[in-house]
């Protein structure tokens, strides 16, 4: 240990990062997992979203119905087999399925290039999918770090995903027009058969870290969960602290289909073409994710370890109450793109690691079914209210949009103070409870 601590790699993370020496091989190793989920994805996002417009702007909210559909029945289905197959081998099999359809479709529009059905079953499977990655990944990484680790280095981590984010946009920017939309699916395909290996030696890693650093979470990967398809869901009910976690997830994805409404509607209007529009919307990701890398490299450790989860949960309802007012007082495409710009910078450099770093305190069961439940049901469930309630509001415009955004922020305020509390106390006693289901300490149930 003592040779890691005067290696030259161990100094430097020392002085730009808050990760230790020991840390070091398992946060590079999750750094790299977490890059390529997020360049697979965002190769196809900004096709994703040419989809949304193709299908019609006008009937998104058909789209985002559909997308809650299909995540509700993912979501048994993945409980399922992690109920029976050992995770060790499921989790990487996720990323390889995943990187099957994106196969698949790549004939579907070679066949049916236009078709707006085609586009909407592309939509809404990558809509579903995204989130589920995200939460299994980040259901391992609780699995892997304590919760003293995770305010170290979840931020850190993260900021592969958004290097991965800059990376792609960059890359479909400047070369769609060169390989064409439907070559992006194949790279996607590509990123996710790589992913699929890294899950395998991330796994490994997790057996030797746990043999090192007396920190890292007991629990293994080489078993199956049991129990049945719908724990999930009974685990989400079971707990008041899951049920507030899902409900701050509801409201932020409330506040995230209200933006995306405004600047879909917007880059309809004044971008003609596919490509444009692609281009578009990919510009606005390399803007996002070139401010956000730096703040997660270098920013995100030491704020949360200085202010706290609470603070990192508080700050985005905070901003977006300002963005929404700005919104609703000049509305046009240079303002919404500037707070989409900030909200996802905000949400990703802080309250996302925040909110993950939540399920540092349940068990196993409670990380992988109930996590998955509320990443992508409920997740789902919020965009398809809130679809539904934009599109209605769509007809007074933009302002219209925004004066709805900024009341919910104004719930949304109270919910994150009062969940950061609760997590705050319960890493502060440390009082432990086996007997409550989902759950590791007793302040979570009161």
């Amino acid at each position: 240990m003592a040779d890691a601590a005067a290696s030259p790699l161990a100094r430097m993370f020392r002085t730009v990062t808050t990760v230790e020496p020991i840390e070091i091989k398992a946060v590079l190793l999750s750094f790299l997992y977490c890059f390529f989920i997020f360049v697979s994805y965002f190769i196809v996002r900004p096709l994703r979203d040419t989809m949304g417009t193709v299908y019609g702007v006008s009937h998104l909210q058909e789209l985002f119905t559909g997308t809650f559909i299909v995540s509700f029945a993912v979501a048994p289905i993945y409980a399922g087999f992690a109920s029976r197959i050992r995770l060790a081998s499921f989790l990487p099999w996720v990323y390889g399925f995943i990187a099957l359809t994106m196969i698949g479709f790549f004939f579907a529009f070679r066949a049916a290039e236009n078709n707006r059905w085609v586009a909407a079953a592309f939509y809404v499977w990558v809509s579903t999918f995204n989130l589920l990655t995200i939460s299994v990944f980040w259901s391992m990484m609780a699995d892997i770090f304590s919760k003293p680790q995770a305010k170290r280095v979840f931020g850190f981590i993260a900021a592969g995903g958004t290097i991965g984010t800059l990376a792609a946009p960059l890359f479909v920017t400047f070369f769609v027009r060169v390989v064409g939309t439907n070559t992006l699916l194949l790279i996607s395909a590509g990123g996710f058969v790589i992913t699929a290996f890294l899950v395998k030696i991330v796994e490994a890693e997790k057996r030797k870290f746990l043999a090192v650093d007396d920190e890292a979470q007991k629990t293994t990967m080489d078993k199956k969960l049991g129990g049945n398809p719908f724990d999930g869901f009974v685990l989400l009910f079971q707990s008041r602290y899951l049920l507030m976690i899902a409900l701050f997830l509801l409201l932020m994805t409330w506040i995230s289909t209200v933006v995306y409404f405004q600047l879909s509607d917007t880059i309809s209007k004044d971008f003609a073409t596919k490509v444009a529009r692609t281009q578009a919307f990919a510009t606005i990701d390399l803007a996002v994710n070139s401010a956000a890398v730096l703040i997660q490299l270098f920013g995100t450790g030491r704020f949360l370890k200085r202010f706290g989860v609470t603070t990192g949960l508080m700050l985005n309802p905070v901003i977006m109450v300002v963005a929404f007012l700005a919104v609703a007082a000049a509305p046009g495409l240079l303002i919404l793109g500037a707070i989409q710009v900030t909200r996802r910078v905000a949400e990703y450099a802080v309250a996302k690691p925040s909110r993950d770093m939540l399920f540092t305190a349940v068990d196993q069961q409670a990380k992988y079914k109930a996590k998955n439940v509320i990443d992508t049901v409920v997740y789902r469930f919020g965009d398809l209210t809130s679809a539904w309630i934009s599109a209605a509001v769509l007809p007074f415009g933009v302002a219209g949009l925004a004066i709805f955004g900024a009341v919910m922020c104004v719930f949304w305020f109270p919910i994150a103070w009062a969940l950061g509390r609760r997590y705050e106390s319960l890493h502060a006693n440390e009082v432990m409870d086996t007997a409550k289901p989902g759950l590791v300490a007793a302040p979570l149930q009161r």
